[in-house]
């Protein structure tokens, strides 16, 4: 695989922080029918399917990614399951209806009044959007933080942000949670020790790709207090 940032990240259990405990919590707030129809919008690998499926046995995820390296990992598992439609798509391609939106760290390629404004008319009656976005989680804001974070995503909010975005998306907010660190763990940990295994022999090109991958990872460990992933469950007004 020629692409440095696939070399790092091709078959990696996840692709952002997030673990069953927290899917677990959004989808009892939700409260899905067994049946449910899901879109995994910004599916990544699939890490979330497994869990979406245990709340929703008889129903169907939908899962859609832009990388076809994340989907053939994805069909690579559930391709023989009649319950999993995996697709290379925009994650505002599929029409639904769908009893819920699970977008797990990708909302935020759309903006989160853009993205709810659209999953709005792919929702069934009742339905509801679960999504995870970066929030500042105090006042104490360090500055390489900031620097990092303010370059790679400048709408970046504290959880009041969050909330006002999503009512004036004409959504209210069934439930919201920070990200636990067992969350960013199970992101984290596996990718940095595929970067211990890749930097050896690597090209400058690859290299650069593990050093932005090593200083995300450090940032969060030395600031963990001062930002994190809010999971949110919100439905249509």
């Amino acid at each position: 695989m020629n692409d440095p940032f696939f070399t790092l990240h091709a078959d990696m259990p996840r692709e952002g922080p997030g673990d069953r405990e927290s899917l677990d919590w959004a989808m009892g707030v939700a409260n899905l029918p067994r049946d449910a129809e899901i879109l995994d919008a910004g599916c990544g690998p699939g890490a979330d399917i497994e869990g979406l499926l245990a709340h929703a046995p008889h129903g169907h995820v939908t899962a859609v990614d832009l990388h076809p390296d994340f989907i053939g990992q994805v069909r690579a598992r559930w391709g023989d399951d009649p319950r999993v439609t995996a697709e290379v798509a925009d994650m505002r391609a599929p029409e639904g209806p769908f009893d819920l939106v699970w977008s797990a760290g990708a909302l935020y390629f759309l903006g989160i009044t853009e993205g709810l404004g659209h999953f709005r008319s792919r929702l069934a009656p009742g339905g509801a959007v679960a999504f995870s976005e970066l929030v500042w989680l105090g006042e104490d804001r360090p500055a390489a933080a900031v620097a990092l974070l303010a370059q790679e995503y400048p709408p970046m909010g504290d959880l009041a942000t969050l909330q006002a975005r999503i009512e004036a998306s004409g959504y209210a907010l069934c439930g919201v949670r920070v990200l636990s660190d067992a969350a960013w763990e199970a992101y984290y940990a596996p990718l940095e020790a595929r970067i211990a295994r890749l930097r050896p022999g690597g090209d400058a090109a690859l290299a650069r790709v593990l050093d932005e991958a090593e200083t995300e990872a450090a940032l969060w460990r030395a600031h963990r207090a001062a930002f994190g992933y809010a999971l949110a469950v919100v439905r249509p007004k």
